[in-house]
């Protein structure tokens, strides 16, 4: 989460928080993009642009941070906060994120440890599947649990698939 951050913050500091102009159909679909090549990179083994998987989990990661603060202030017409204000919201949302980490860790015995990275793929993109079908209800669901919830799975998802990832490299 760190390294997360630290290439959110240089992100805001080249860009400013340029993401609050994503509605939230366009931030829906940038994480469907990112999730969408980490599956295409894992079937077809190659990369002809020469990045690869981890950094699009990392990307999924910081879109998911940034998908739970425009679900609290709502998207602008122009960049409405500074860096300072943007990375408390970062750091308030990801904590939450960790924190529910946690708790799933504690109940679930981290059973994502003995999971393919490709199933993390996969959940990714039927979150994101649910968060499409939610915001075309415009949020009027009978029994789902909203936006938020999908979306702090997605950045955990996320966060197992990089760690994993890292595993591999040692």
């Amino acid at each position: 989460m760190a390294e997360c951050r630290a290439l959110f913050e240089k992100k805001l500091h080249d860009y400013g928080a340029s993401w609050r102009i994503l509605r939230p159909s366009s931030l829906t679909d940038q994480l469907f993009i990112k999730a969408k090549r980490i599956r295409s990179l894992e079937i077809k083994k190659v990369s002809l642009v020469g990045e690869g998987i981890r950094p699009e989990f990392v990307a999924l990661i910081n879109y998911g941070i940034v998908g739970l603060i425009q679900l609290e202030l709502g998207f602008a017409d122009t960049v409405d906060i500074d860096v300072e204000e943007a990375m408390k919201h970062y750091d308030r949302h990801a904590q939450e994120a960790l924190q529910l980490m946690l708790r799933k860790n504690h109940d679930y015995d981290e059973a994502w440890r003995d999971m393919r990275i490709s199933s993390y793929t996969d959940f990714i993109l039927t979150k994101i599947q649910r968060v499409k079908e939610i915001e075309d209800l415009q949020g009027e669901t009978l029994v789902s649990e909203g936006i938020d919830s999908n979306y702090m799975d997605i950045i955990n998802y996320a966060v197992f698939g990089v760690i994993k990832i890292n595993e591999q490299q040692q």
